[in-house]
Order: C-alpha cells, then sequence, then structure tokens
C-alpha cells in the first residue's frame, strides 16, 4: 500500500512538475481515491534498482533533449527489449515509464512474453 501510495505521488510530480502545498493536496487525494489492486511480491531490491534507474533517467532526458535541438536525428528504428521474467504490474509499468521519459524512445507494445517493442529516434541510419 505504502509504494503504491509513493509510486502514483511520484507519478502525479512527475507529471505536474509542481510542489506547491495544493498540489501536494490533490495528489495525495488522487492516489488515495484511485482503486487498490491486491499486493503482488515485488522485492525491495527490484524497487531500489527502478529507483536508481529512475534517477539516471532524468539526466540522460536532458541531455537527450540538449542532442535532438542540436543534432539532427532524421532516422528511426524499431528495437525489440527483454525485461525480466516474473515482473509485477507496478515494475513493468515503471519500465515502460523510464523508457518513454526519455525523448528518444518510446514503448509502442509490451507482449506478455516479456518483451517491449521500442520506437527510437537516430542521428544515423543503422545497417
Amino acid at each position: 500500500m505504502i509504494l503504491s501510495l509513493i509510486l502514483r505521488l511520484t507519478i502525479w510530480f512527475l507529471l505536474t512538475s509542481d510542489l506547491s502545498l495544493i498540489n501536494i493536496i490533490i495528489g495525495v487525494s488522487i492516489a488515495l481515491l484511485l482503486p487498490q489492486t491486491k499486493p503482488e511480491k515485488e522485492s525491495l531490491r527490484q524497487w531500489i534498482q527502478i529507483l536508481g534507474h529512475l534517477l539516471m533517467a532524468i539526466p540522460q532526458a536532458y541531455k537527450e533533449a540538449v542532442e535532438i535541438m542540436i543534432f539532427p536525428h532524421a532516422y528511426e528504428g524499431l528495437t525489440l527489449q527483454k525485461i525480466e521474467q516474473k515482473r509485477s504490474r507496478y515494475l513493468i509499468f515503471l519500465d515502460i515509464f523510464l523508457i518513454t521519459f526519455t525523448p528518444k524512445t518510446i514503448v509502442l507494445k509490451y507482449n506478455k512474453k516479456g518483451w517491449f517493442t521500442i520506437h527510437r529516434i537516430l542521428r544515423k541510419k543503422t545497417p
């Protein structure tokens, strides 16, 4: 329950980019009013690992945004990325969020067999 609340508030604050008192109250209210699902078994190690990836994704997103502005990115590509088996829905959502958070990538499809289809913009054409 606590991790779910933290996840919802984190997403709320990332989407709104506002830490004012009224926005915090709205975020907590929405996080509490959203339906709760039965808890899934996730290890603390997985949560710490994904939060570490989130902290690394923020500077990477700024770096990619500057690259897009300075250098032309005229090509596109699709890639497949495998994810760990037996990930909870929350962790899969955070994986998708992290991939889509950076400006050069977006998840197009999640395959229940453990694959993401990712669209990327590229500077150079790949063979």
